[in-house]
């Protein structure tokens, strides 16, 4: 009888990070059974991440050994939309990119655009080689704007930067408001540090337009109409200002345009709110006392706030409030939307703008992008996607598709799945995982700086973002010696070095527990000290009044009102085990999301014969989506809730969400004005 073989198992924890659009950032722990990722958890190492993952991302595995995972090239071989592939080599796909791109080029290299955002936070596979890539080949500049671009433009003008508390020292305040933020679903580690403040006697307060699973676990929720966050702001001014719960001596040594804002908010009794909003009147009035007179007071904002048309006001009047009531002065006082500007990592080093030169490229804004497929001057002849799927994430998706199914249009995909964007490509160029490549990362949630080590071999023929710009770059070389140059020859792990350069963060420590922390004061602006113009919170903005903008925060009305054709507002948050278009295909997720809807309130849904569970037509005169009625009760009356964002392919008519979103943009910061839009809905069938 043959002897037994032993096989000896091999098993081995390895250090990461999450790459998502979250502000959480956690870092991960990922253990490795003889080259395979059996399990991904989060670091109990780590404070912010404390051992706790999301649901999303705790299926990890589920993703990266997905059976459709896109594993080798791709080139198209049926109509454009159509899906239809055939493999090819990475050489030949290369060349053949290479060579259009240079043809392209030749004429006119703005003619080619880069489309990406944050399907990957890493700095070296969502900005690094790509950039230096296309600034070499002087193509169109992307103006990231799809998230958080008119928010993160309202801090800039009222603080100096994305700045604001840390977020751990929530834990430590007894009121928090948490704005425009489905915190369970969305920021999970902040819920966390918030229910601790709850146990220690903190009252919590939910705005949102939906009444959602945070609202649910608050004290109070105000479900206010979208849109009308500014107006809500207004009038807390006004109650403080009525009641004197306001700190004078810190409005007078760390605050500009205090007279000027204080004639704006009294123009805002709670009634004219109250009348705006869809709220109670004694709510506001409530929610002022509390804010006026509980210390240390502290507001979660998030970025659902600045979807409308005047997010950017909104976010602005919303700052402003900590200054007024001087919750700054406590580290457990103030506001937290972005962390962004604490990052410590060297962005010029990784995109190397010298390489433009003196050209100064055409900026193409991803949140009109329907409309420079179809209407650009000169037309975009090629397009480079990667870490974004816009046929089913931009506004307005009906001109998405139709500019994606040109037939002239030169498209190629960087990808882990078939995606709706894929199946437009000419050529899918199969793409890593988290678990496959290195990374460096910040947040926009807390300030660690965090590291992520490759965990097993990349799958099949996939290959890292900046490893294929590498070989793109050698590849263009056969026509331009510049793509030549060293800088295009940079490792990942070279470019994770290169993005610390000039910081006090270490790469030895990072590489030790996967994560490092920064020095920085615990309340940043107690004796003021903003980064603005006048080193002080800015309440009045002379920039903004010269790009036309209202110079104190105002309410501006959302762009679409309920009308007669289309009486119904919609909003479109992200359901909660996706995000955004990510996840969509993992199956636990799926299973446990069911199938898209539109949450509506009972009132409306009767008023049209509808029944929970029935299939609905929801439409304007940009489109129509078909998805079933949920009457759960979270939905105000006025206001439906379509949770995305499905693949367009998994809805009920090839389509999704974002098929009745337009694409006018928020008053600053150029900005997607995805919960400003109105419908009506039907029953269907």
């Amino acid at each position: 009888m043959p002897a037994m073989r032993r096989f000896a198992m091999h098993e081995k924890t390895v250090l990461g990070a999450c790459p998502h659009d979250c502000p959480d950032t956690c870092s991960l722990v990922t253990t490795v059974v003889n080259g395979v990722a059996t399990r991904v958890q989060g670091n109990a190492q780590h404070p912010m991440t404390g051992g706790v993952l999301c649901a999303k991302v705790s299926k990890y595995t589920e993703r990266t050994y997905h059976p459709e995972r896109v594993l080798t090239p791709l080139r198209r071989s049926g109509p454009k939309g159509s899906g239809q592939f055939e493999p090819v080599s990475w050489d030949e796909a290369l060349a053949d990119i290479a060579q259009r791109l240079h043809h392209i080029a030749q004429r006119n290299p703005e003619a080619i655009l880069p489309y990406s955002y944050a399907g990957t936070m890493g700095r070296v596979q969502g900005e690094s080689m790509d950039r230096r890539f296309f600034h070499q080949l002087g193509a169109s500049l992307l103006d990231r704007t799809i998230c958080a671009s008119a928010g993160s433009t309202a801090l800039q003008h009222t603080y100096g930067g994305k700045l604001g508390m840390r977020v751990e020292f929530f834990a430590e305040s007894k009121l928090i408001l948490i704005w425009g933020s489905n915190s369970i679903g969305s920021n999970l580690h902040f819920w966390r540090i918030a229910q601790e403040a709850k146990r220690n006697g903190a009252k919590l307060i939910c705005i949102d337009p939906r009444k959602s699973e945070t609202a649910d676990k608050c004290h109070a929720h105000l479900q206010l109409l979208p849109g009308t966050d500014a107006a809500l702001a207004l009038a807390l001014m006004h109650e403080l200002i009525r009641n004197d719960w306001l700190d004078h001596d810190y409005i007078a040594e760390h605050t500009l345009g205090w007279e000027q804002l204080k004639a704006k908010a009294l123009e805002w009794p709670p009634e004219r709110a109250a009348q705006v909003c869809g709220l109670p009147v004694e709510q506001i009035v409530q929610l002022a006392r509390d804010y006026g007179t509980t210390k240390p007071a502290a507001i979660r904002l998030n970025y659902g706030v600045q979807r409308t048309r005047g997010g950017g006001n909104a976010v602005r009047a919303i700052a402003c409030l900590p200054a007024l009531v001087g919750a700054w002065r406590h580290r457990a006082g103030g506001l937290l939307l972005s962390s962004s500007s604490h990052a410590p990592l060297n962005a010029a080093r990784l995109h190397m703008p010298q390489l433009l030169g003196e050209r100064r490229p055409r900026i193409i804004n991803m949140s009109t992008m329907g409309d420079a497929l179809l209407q650009a001057q000169p037309a975009i002849e090629a397009l480079v996607v990667y870490n974004s799927n816009p046929v089913a994430v931009a506004p307005d998706s009906v001109k998405v598709a139709k500019g994606f199914a040109r037939e002239d249009l030169f498209t190629v995909v960087l990808e882990h799945f078939m995606t709706d964007t894929a199946d437009y490509a000419d050529y899918v160029l199969p793409a890593t995982t988290q678990l496959e490549h290195w990374d460096i990362h910040s947040s926009y949630g807390h300030t660690d700086v965090l590291l992520n080590q490759p965990a097993i071999a990349p799958l099949g023929q996939a290959k890292s973002n900046a490893q294929i710009f590498r070989e793109l770059a050698a590849h263009m070389a056969a026509w331009d010696p510049a793509f030549a140059a060293p800088h295009f020859q940079d490792s990942d792990e070279a470019l994770c070095h290169q993005a610390l350069e000039g910081s006090c963060i270490s790469f030895d420590d990072l590489l030790m527990q996967g994560f490092a922390q920064q020095d920085l004061p615990d309340a940043p602006f107690a004796e003021g000290g903003f980064p603005t113009p006048s080193g002080k919170c800015e309440f009045v903005s002379s920039a903004l009044e010269q790009m036309g903008i209202s110079a104190v925060p105002d309410y501006l009305p959302n762009y679409e009102q309920p009308s007669a054709d289309y009486p119904l507002a919609m909003i479109s948050p992200p359901a909660r085990n996706f995000l955004n278009s990510t996840f969509v295909n993992v199956k636990t997720l799926r299973h446990i999301e069911g199938r898209p809807v539109l949450e509506m309130h009972p009132q409306d849904a009767a008023a049209r014969g509808i029944a929970d569970g029935d299939a609905v037509r929801v439409f304007n005169a940009r489109g129509e989506y078909l998805c079933h009625a949920s009457i759960n009760g979270r939905a105000r009356a006025g206001v439906v809730v379509g949770l995305g964002i499905w693949w367009r392919k998994d809805g009920m008519n090839g389509t999704n969400v974002n098929e009745l979103t337009h694409q006018q943009l928020t008053d600053m910061g150029r900005a997607p004005a995805f919960y400003d839009c109105a419908v009506q809905v039907a029953r269907h069938g």
